[in-house]
Parts: structure tokens; sequence; C-alpha cells
């Protein structure tokens, strides 16, 4: 593989792997934010069967419907750490002699998105391979050749 062909395994990989972080993120921070009235508490799903004690304890037991817990915390992390490997990619493939720079950065970004789930850890699996790659790119030395 030429080299410019390994950087641009390099950022085809991070790229994946930021839009998987994307759209893993941005999915979980809609859950956590809208769609989890009824997850999380004792009884969980079945609060409208069981209108017993704990029917009428269902707000407490989530957190006041306040979407401001640590599930919806680190799905946003999830969701800026894809937003930042998808841009370190794209400046990787239009700048490619500061590989060091953005390679740090989709590898940084892709460990830190492991606590929001990731990309559905795939997504995360992706963007490391993707920084290592970008990290240990060498460019060819131009060679002169002796007449």
């Amino acid at each position: 593989m030429s080299s410019r062909g390994i950087l641009t395994a390099a950022f085809a990989l991070s790229l994946a792997g930021g839009v998987l972080m994307l759209l893993s993120g941005g999915m979980a921070w809609m859950w956590f934010m809208f769609g989890t009235s009824n997850f999380g508490g004792m009884m969980g799903g079945m609060m409208d069967e069981f209108e017993g004690m704990m029917g009428g304890y269902h707000d407490m037991m989530d957190n006041f419907n306040v979407p401001a817990g640590s599930m919806t915390i680190l799905s946003l992390l999830g969701l800026l750490s894809g937003i930042a490997v998808i841009i370190a990619a794209i400046m990787l493939n239009t700048r490619p002699r500061e590989h060091v720079t953005w390679g740090t950065i989709i590898l940084a970004f892709s460990i830190v998105s492991l606590a929001g789930m990731g990309g559905f850890w795939i997504g995360a699996l992706l963007g490391i391979a993707g920084g290592a790659i970008a990290l240990s790119w060498r460019p060819r030395a131009n060679i002169e050749t002796r007449s």
C-alpha cells in the first residue's frame, strides 16, 4: 500500500468511527432526554399495570423526570466526541502534514467516547485504529536518484 493510501485508510476508519459515535450518541441523548419516563425506577416499565404503592412514587424514582442524569451527560459526551472525531478525520485528509495533531485528537476523543457507548463500541474501535494509524504514518522521503 502506498504511503498516501495508508493515510487514506486512517481517514476512512476515523470517519466511519466518528459517524457511528455521532449516531449512537445522538440516539442515546434523545432516548435519555425524551424517551425514558418509565425507565430506571423500581418496577421499570410496569408502572401502568401495578398501580399499588409503587405507582405513586414513580416520579421520585426516575430523577423527577429531569433530563440531567448521568446517562444524559454521558450520551452527550459520546455525541460531542463523534463530532470531534469527524472534524479531525476531515482535517487529517485535508492537511496530511499535521497527521500527528489530528491522529492525537482522533485517538483521544475515541477513547473518551467509550464513556458514552462509543459508537456502539465499534465506532470507538475504528476511531482508535484510525488515530493510531495516523500517528504511526511517516511520509516517504524524496529520494534523489544519482545519474
